[in-house]
């Protein structure tokens, strides 16, 4: 994974609640075996019309918006199934933050094992954020050491488990992780054999 610690970006307004994991990535595009490529089809159904077509209002149709990495949503994104392809899809196109003022569980916990950075603000705070980001473009700065998100000079403070902090800030996985002991896990490995 891709450390994460500054991302400057203009924001993406999605002001939808309750974004379930299939409008993220719908389930006739699961068929790939690896991670990415999903990118192209994020929010397809909302995105393209029955022709294929873009639908010109939607989000991430508007040209001020290309090249986005803060996706900013309202209440319980990524609910619905537990599917990965979810956060990969979100991360292959582009966003490597996603702020909310909540999340489904299982999503929020995979968007930190695939390097994205979950955010939760309040609900004032998001629709601030929203509001602002559908009125203008707006620019945002996120920094995880600092743990604050700041935008049109008002400063948002979000937390965040140690653990994954470390882990985002870093780039680890949770394999990347386990070879920080692998001393340790060798010299176990080297005693258990001398008691066989």
């Amino acid at each position: 994974m891709k450390p994460i610690n500054i991302v400057k970006s203009v924001i993406t307004p999605l002001n939808r609640k309750n974004v379930d994991t299939d409008q993220i990535i719908s389930k006739e595009f699961l068929k790939r075996i690896e991670r990415t490529g999903f990118g192209q089809f994020v929010f397809y159904h909302w995105r393209f019309n029955q022709d294929g077509n873009p639908i010109e209002d939607f989000v991430l149709n508007q040209s001020q918006y290309n090249g986005s990495n803060i996706l900013v949503a309202h209440e319980n994104f990524g609910c619905g199934s537990s599917r990965e392809h979810a956060p990969w899809a979100i991360l292959d196109y582009g966003f490597n933050v996603v702020v909310a003022p909540s999340f489904a569980d299982i999503f929020h916990n995979n968007c930190f094992k695939n390097g994205i950075l979950p955010i939760k603000l309040e609900v004032s705070e998001i629709e601030e954020l929203l509001l602002k980001g559908e009125q203008s473009t707006l620019e945002a700065e996120v920094n995880l050491q600092d743990q604050t998100l700041t935008a049109d000079d008002k400063v948002y403070h979000f937390e965040i488990n140690p653990y994954y902090k470390e882990m985002l800030l870093n780039g680890w996985d949770e394999i990347a992780l386990t070879f920080k002991y692998e001393d340790s896990i060798k010299e176990f490995e080297e005693k258990r054999i001398q008691f066989n």
